[in-house]
């Protein structure tokens, strides 16, 4: 097993001669076999880890200038919609919100201040599916940056590295780690030169994991592949059980044949993941409100990816920071529930549902 280098700092055999480790923000044995096996499981040469995904975010955000603009799917993460607008635009940057799934919207907002077109599939709650090799390209015609958030996905089903993009992010918190008990991000590269402008960011400005939330991660990447076959096959059949269900309206999983995104994630995906969101056909909040109140297997909570079974709100918990005008226009409801489905026994689950629906 990977020690914990519980250390800060280290004896150097002459002032400013250090023997390979000076001081844990800069570098970290735990940490550094963390990244090396980050960079491996995405198929990329350098990994750096970060303390949450949205340190990981911040530090890609950091590469730019105060003028520059950045292309964003407008179906994403709460925390990285409220980091864009409540942070980094008062530093001047500019970011344009457009639906991904058409790369015609992608084109049409590029100009000569575009620097980075950030990319999220599938995207969070909706599911929505971005062609990450279509992007890639467009992103290389005119000189851009892609970083796909691929934190859905995992590097199991996706590797945005192979499809054209320039660096992945991670919420390790999610499936890398696995079992909801750290926060972590990440970011993988295949440019030393990018590698070197990232790591320089992530040592100035500290938000470094510690030793052991990387030991945490290490263990977790370990059952990667094992749970991550269990959530896809939990996934599926919680999905289809839902969609034949006569009081559920809509079901959002990009497994389905007729999604409209199907095709594009059957050729970039290797499966199509536990996540998945849906809608009864009674509306209201309150239906939603007391089906999440009812579950006793999937746990009401923030977050997912784990190997437990959690049903969300996005329009109370994880997209609350997001404007209520821009959720609905978005198609982010407020009765649409999310679920990241475990790796518990799948009738048990499909019972739990069954009971809370009513």
């Amino acid at each position: 097993m990977t020690p914990i280098y519980q250390t800060s700092t280290y004896v150097q055999s002459a002032p400013g001669k250090n023997k390979g480790y000076e001081y844990a923000r800069s570098q970290n044995p735990t940490r550094k076999a963390l990244e090396e096996a980050m960079a491996v499981i995405e198929n990329g040469k350098f990994g750096l880890a970060f303390s949450s995904g949205v340190a990981a975010t911040d530090a890609v955000i950091k590469l730019l200038q105060p003028g520059d603009e950045v292309i964003a799917g407008n179906d994403m993460y709460g925390g990285t919609y409220r980091l864009f607008t409540k942070v980094f635009e008062k530093f001047g940057l500019k970011f344009r919100y457009v639906d991904m799934t058409d790369l015609k919207n992608i084109n049409s907002v590029i100009n000569s201040q575009t620097k980075l077109i950030w990319a999220e599939t599938p995207t969070n709650p909706l599911m929505n599916i971005a062609d990450i090799s279509a992007i890639s390209e467009i992103a290389k015609k005119n000189k851009l940056l892609v970083c796909v958030d691929n934190t859905f996905a995992s590097p199991y089903l996706q590797n945005p590295l192979d499809l054209g993009a320039d660096i992945v992010m991670h919420s390790s918190t999610k499936y890398l780690g696995g079992h909801s008990d750290v926060i972590q991000g990440a970011l993988v590269m295949n440019d030393a030169e990018l590698r070197e402008k990232l790591y320089f960011i992530q040592k100035s400005c500290g938000a470094v994991p510690g030793p052991m939330d990387c030991f945490l991660v290490l263990r977790g990447i370990k059952t990667l592949h094992l749970r991550m076959q269990r959530h896809c096959e939990n996934g599926e059949k919680i999905a289809q059980w839902l969609r034949n269900h006569n009081k559920v309206a809509k079901v959002y999983w990009c497994g389905f044949e007729d999604h409209p995104g199907y095709a594009i994630a059957k050729k970039q995906m290797r499966g199509f993941g536990g996540m998945l969101s849906f809608t009864l056909k009674d509306e209201s909040k309150e239906a939603a409100t007391k089906l999440m109140s009812s579950t006793k297997i999937f746990s009401l909570a923030e977050s997912l990816g784990g190997v437990e079974s959690l049903i969300n709100h996005p329009a109370s918990m994880t997209h609350a920071s997001i404007p209520r005008e821009e959720r609905i226009k978005n198609g982010l409801t407020d009765s649409l529930m999310r679920l990241s489905v475990g790796i518990e026994d799948a009738d048990d689950l499909i019972a739990d549902l069954e009971q809370a629906i009513g």
